[in-house]
């Protein structure tokens, strides 16, 4: 049986308020095509399907064309939320879905009972393990005692050990799952799911199975051969620059785990930093092949331009974020506000904030402007 594992989807997201639907469309429509290429049996999606728990109507509509496309593929899909998505939403209707190809494990009560497929060598157990929040966990697992995500999972793969172990000999295991395993790499982009400041569960936690498709971390990453992140299919943060988007292609033969192949996606925009200068990064040639990636600059400047994200837009359509760094770091002693304004006009404060602020002190018409302000506000407090 061959499978696809992917996660994290986050349909919805923006990316520093850029619409990213159209990219998350294209990508998801390769995973289709892959499905055809490859003859997958089952698609995998651990978790994080939407970005949101109340999802927009065009993220719906886009979740369900991908999905659809998959299923047309020829392969079956099983899903379950993560920490982004509304399991009750996410699972409504889970059993007509199930119908049609599309097996969705939302519940607590249901993440020891597998979906169960076959192939030449006998059954296929895959057991969906929606993201588990410690403190209502506990409880809806009838485990009060136990403390943190390490309880409440421990207590999930006992359960699903304790399944497995009534299924015929022979019978292979896939487990999805949603959480920070120790050994993982965390980008930007993840939301925390700390818990008292620990969110780290340990691998071993997941042992006993063939497969474990796990969701949460947004780069692709190996924690054991059997135990693996397929990471975001697109950057959701330019912490992720460099990293190379894929998803795992796992094949399982009659004695468990087979193979694993690495599959790099398609990148439909471009992520690039760059460091300068505004009126070099403006004018620089070398820098004409970006004009279609997502653009994160850091303006050097000793004094910070007047309208540098209009101007760079102007040149680069994707820039989308923007930070000064004047060159030299900065001159200025760090001072408490007592500090900083004991002794001193309000004038005198203001003049030095501004200064603060863009590395120069104001002109004589920014001045004017000050004392005009000020002297407005004084009128009012009077009155």
């Amino acid at each position: 049986m061959k499978l696809l594992h992917t996660s994290d989807w986050h349909i919805g997201r923006t990316f520093h308020g850029a619409d990213l639907l159209a990219e998350q469309e294209t990508v998801l429509g390769h995973l289709a095509d892959l499905v055809a290429a490859e003859s997958v049996d089952v698609v995998l999606v651990s978790g994080d399907i939407y970005d949101r728990a109340v999802p927009s109507a065009e993220a719906v509509r886009v979740a369900t064309t991908a999905l659809g496309r998959i299923r047309q593929a020829g392969a079956k899909l099983v899903m379950t939320p993560g920490n982004h998505d509304s399991a009750p939403r996410l699972g409504a209707f889970a059993e007509f879905a199930a119908a049609g190809g599309l097996h969705l494990r939302a519940t607590i009560d249901g993440l020891a009972e597998p979906v169960l497929l076959s192939d030449e060598h006998g059954e296929v157990a895959l057991y969906g393990i929606p993201y588990l929040e410690p403190e209502p966990a506990r409880h809806a697992l009838g485990v009060p005692e136990v403390r943190g995500h390490t309880g409440v999972l421990t207590e999930a793969m006992r359960r699903i050990r304790e399944d497995l172990a009534g299924r015929p000999s022979g019978t292979r295991s896939v487990v999805l799952a949603h959480a920070f395993v120790t050994g993982g790499e965390p980008t930007e982009s993840e939301r925390t799911i700390a818990v008292g400041g620990v969110e780290q569960v340990p691998g071993s936690v997941f042992d006993g199975v063939d497969y474990v498709a796990l969701g949460h971390l947004h780069g692709p990453q190996t924690l054991a051969e059997h135990l693996r992140y397929s990471g975001s299919p697109l950057a959701y943060s330019f912490s992720e620059t460099r990293q190379r988007k894929s998803v795992w292609l796992v094949e399982l033969g009659a004695d468990g785990l087979a193979e694993v192949r690495r599959h790099e996606l398609p990148v439909p925009r471009h992520l690039a930093m760059l460091r300068g200068e505004l009126a070099d990064l403006l004018s620089d040639p070398e820098h004409d092949g970006l004009t279609e990636h997502f653009l994160s600059f850091t303006v050097t400047d000793r004094v910070r331009p007047i309208d540098a994200m209009r101007k760079l837009r102007e040149r680069f359509p994707y820039a989308v974020h923007m930070d000064w760094q004047p060159e030299g770091g900065h001159d200025g002693v760090a001072l408490k506000y007592a500090e900083a304004v004991r002794g001193r006009s309000d004038v005198e404060i203001t003049r030095s904030f501004l200064e603060d602020c863009r590395g120069s002190a104001p002109s004589e018409s920014e001045e004017r402007l000050v004392l005009a302000a000020l002297g407005a506000a004084g009128r009012e407090r009077e009155v």
